[in-house]
């Protein structure tokens, strides 16, 4: 137990041990202070919630120890490497002790981020943030995080997905390099990834029960093959007959590597994201005088829009883009359900046809009962 004693020049001093034994002390003008404190830590300390106020350990540096701790995939890794050394060690944040932070601190450290972040980036960048000062609190370094507070954040506004028709996507296809034609009808027919695209082999392609299997894909910045994305990317895609041609055809003009992948340079090397993406891509965008910004992914779009508008479920279309569950393709491609609105109208009007009928047949029986009664009377 902890005890308060009074010093030489008339302040008291209250000392105590934390859950590990290592010996603290506080002092006070008052000894009523010096009892108050003291009975916090001891009570915190019974209650499992003891926090060391003396611990010096920033947030930066716990930052560290929390995503060093994480079983990241090499991509994610990568990315909150990059997230905390530029944007919490870069910061005021990052050099704050984790006990100090309040959370006006936090509101004014998202504000400043907002200057130079995208709304999604920052909404990442937070949830990161949040998950250290939760394990912080696990860890008993501080009592309450800062960032449990609601924060303002700039609104995400997505703008709708306009998909490529499908004589875009020929016209796109017909522009590329031969080498590169069937990459587009490709991605366009089976709804791939950029990654999972350029990790095609041809042991992945089932023409005889026309499937195609998607077990791994190349990273950005990579040319070696990783794990999907997600445990739910890894998916069997039905294979449409023209991408089965197309495949077909671009096999024997450019025959696939040694290790089977089926699209590469003409090294023989498999293709970055950057330059088939930002090089290849692009310009074949710009020939096809297709709109500005059109990248592979609006391929995935395009796929996704045939999916629905032929009357497949959300729930299909999820799974055949690998995706979790069917939230992000509603949040995403809501608004190009087929004839939504004619839907509607129809709801509506059939409801209220039918309520009227039903009301009207209920109107009408009271009053015959009426009238038989009345007959009845007289009688």
């Amino acid at each position: 137990m902890g005890n308060v004693a009074k010093r030489p020049d008339g302040k008291y001093r209250a000392r105590w041990r934390d859950l590990s034994g290592t010996e603290h002390a506080k002092h006070f003008t008052k000894k009523r202070d010096a009892d108050a404190w003291l009975a916090i830590v001891e009570g915190d300390k019974l209650r499992g919630q003891y926090v060391d106020p003396t611990d010096r350990t920033t947030v930066a540096q716990y930052a560290r120890r929390w995503a060093a701790a994480r079983p990241h995939n090499p991509r994610t890794a990568k990315r909150v490497d990059s997230l905390i050394r530029t944007h919490i060690e870069g910061t005021s944040l990052g050099t704050r002790r984790l006990v100090q932070v309040l959370p006006s601190d936090a509101q004014a450290w998202v504000t400043d981020r907002s200057q130079t972040l995208s709304p999604s980036t920052l909404r990442l960048l937070v949830s990161l943030v949040r998950s250290v000062y939760t394990s912080a609190q696990h860890d008993r370094l501080v009592g309450r995080s800062p960032f449990a507070a609601r924060l303002t954040m700039p609104e995400s506004q997505q703008k709708r997905v306009v998909p490529l028709t499908v004589e875009q996507v020929h016209h796109l296809a017909a522009v590329m390099p031969p080498r590169n034609r069937a990459m587009v009808l490709t991605q366009a027919g089976l709804g791939l990834r950029i990654g999972e695209l350029l990790a095609l082999r041809l042991t992945d392609i089932d023409f005889p029960d026309q499937v195609v299997r998607v077990e791994t894909q190349i990273a950005p910045g990579e040319r070696t093959r990783t794990a999907p994305k997600t445990a739910w990317s890894e998916r069997t895609v039905p294979l449409p007959a023209p991408v089965a041609d197309a495949l077909a055809a671009h096999i024997e003009a450019f025959p696939p590597a040694a290790d089977g992948t089926l699209f590469t340079t003409r090294f023989g090397q498999p293709y970055r994201h950057d330059y088939y993406g930002t090089r290849i891509f692009q310009a074949a965008v710009s020939a096809a005088g297709l709109p500005d910004g059109t990248t592979p992914h609006d391929l995935r779009h395009h796929y996704a829009s045939i999916l629905l508008h032929a009357g497949e479920s959300v729930i299909a279309v999820a799974e055949r883009l690998g995706h979790k569950n069917a939230k992000l393709v509603l949040s995403t491609y809501g608004h190009l359900m087929p004839d939504s609105e004619e839907r509607t109208r129809k709801a509506v009007e059939n409801a209220w046809r039918k309520g009227s009928a039903d009301s009207a047949r209920t109107t009408a029986r009271p009053a015959q009962r009426n009238r038989r009664s009345r007959r009845f009377v007289r009688r």
